[in-house]
């Protein structure tokens, strides 16, 4: 348990590093990503104004009737497909993106790709 507390802290001293540069602007929100052990979850947040324009994970109810896990590659993937269309349906089109300290591989990655296949530019 220590060792998941140190690299923890350890994350969110690489994300507040990673913040001091990636900021979201009206023109360009910050396409954020938080991932747990069972789920993935990704906002777009508009950092003028403290808003959060939009959001989906792998816990709503559209994206969980498909996937069998949460914390998976498929879960990423289709999380990021739902941002995508959402951000699109808010009119949307360009993000920057926040890895939230997380190495850009794996889950993140997949979430990533699938929101640039869905029409996000970052």
């Amino acid at each position: 348990m220590l060792k998941l507390a140190s690299k923890n802290r350890a994350r969110q001293r690489i994300h507040r590093r990673i913040r001091t540069r990636v900021v979201g602007r009206p023109e360009a929100p910050r396409l954020n990503v938080y991932r747990s052990l069972n789920h993935i979850y990704a906002q777009i947040v508009d950092d003028s104004r403290g808003q959060t324009l939009v959001s989906a994970s792998s816990l709503d109810k559209e994206v969980r009737k498909t996937l069998k896990s949460g914390g998976n590659l498929a879960a990423a993937k289709t999380v990021g497909q739902v941002l995508a269309g959402r951000a699109k349906a808010a009119g949307i089109n360009s993000v920057v993106f926040d890895r939230g300290g997380y190495g850009y591989h794996g889950r993140v990655k997949a979430l990533a790709d699938a929101a640039r296949e869905g029409g996000l530019k970052f």
